[in-house]
């Protein structure tokens, strides 16, 4: 082999190994902005759910109580997508869970609590106004409690009532009562100034609520199961109103059957940190973008 044929091979050998990583930098570079783009959907979705929280809002102000109770709808459909979507995506971020919190502080929080004063709690005056603050005040608590306990709780349970709960237990109670044109506003008056305040105590209880993220929808379901979620899926269609009263109904008393059938919340040890390495530990710890993070339902 002669010095011009060593030197040929040389660069081929060159050009082979420069190959691969040039690929690989153009994939990146193309891949880039569909990143981004995935990011976008989760976002714009929570974003939705808080302009129909704004809206359900205005509604009440305007006392079209079947439109507000409807925005909380729509604002609970949101807050289950935005979390799916960024979970299959792989596109979950600190971000992400902080925009969703302040997202559900309106449409869950005080859009349900305007939707009840202007409702049927408005007498009570004053009282009325306290009621629901209450909800408020609870509601931002138990969303700021989830986020600083999602790494030490079980991912089985919610610790306390969900917010989103909360919030579709009253706009159930508005359509269902539209739905069945009852026309009783001091016992309306009376039932929503007991119940609101107990929807708040429970949001800041720690009393043990089912979690659905550990759902798997390929994973098969008995027979049974599928007549049940048949039978509720054509419910939703006769009389969508009630059936969707009845199940916030149900979910939130699904939380005192298990508190009365003696199941607490069980919190995960912790990883103990040792001396003199706590700073870098935490720093590990820490969410950074692109991390996968639990939002509520």
């Amino acid at each position: 082999m002669n010095g011009g044929e060593a030197r040929s091979e040389f660069g081929g050998r060159e050009r082979m190994r420069l190959a691969p990583a040039a690929l690989k930098a153009r994939r990146e570079k193309m891949a880039e902005p569909l990143r981004r783009g995935i990011f976008v959907v989760p976002a714009t979705i929570t974003s939705l759910g808080l302009l129909a929280g704004f809206y359900s809002l205005i509604s009440s102000m305007s006392d079209h109580f079947e439109l507000a109770a409807t925005m909380i709808v729509v604002a609970f459909v949101c807050d289950g997508l935005d979390g799916r979507i960024a979970r299959l995506s792989r596109s979950s971020s600190q971000f992400g869970v902080e925009y969703d919190s302040l997202s559900d502080v309106v449409a869950f929080g005080v859009a349900p609590a305007g939707l009840v004063y202007s409702w049927a709690i408005r007498p009570l005056g004053s009282l009325g106004i306290v009621i629901s603050g209450l909800f408020v005040v609870c509601a931002a608590l138990r969303l700021a409690r989830f986020n600083v306990q999602t790494a030490v709780t079980d991912k089985r349970r919610f610790t306390g009532l969900p917010v989103p709960g909360a919030a579709a237990l009253i706009a159930g109670a508005v359509l269902s009562y539209s739905y069945f044109e009852i026309a009783s506003p001091r016992m309306l008056c009376a039932v929503m100034a007991l119940v609101t305040p107990g929807l708040a105590a429970l949001m800041i209880s720690r009393v043990p609520y089912p979690s659905f993220k550990t759902f798997t929808p390929h994973r098969r379901a008995q027979v049974e199961l599928m007549a049940v979620v048949l039978v509720i899926a054509a419910m939703l269609f006769a009389m969508p109103q009630f059936t969707f009263f009845a199940l916030a109904l149900a979910y939130v008393s699904s939380g005192l059957f298990l508190l009365a059938r003696g199941e607490r919340i069980a919190k995960l040890p912790a990883a103990p940190l040792a001396a003199g390495a706590a700073p870098q530990a935490a720093d590990r710890a820490a969410p950074q973008p692109g991390d996968a993070a639990a939002t509520e339902p």
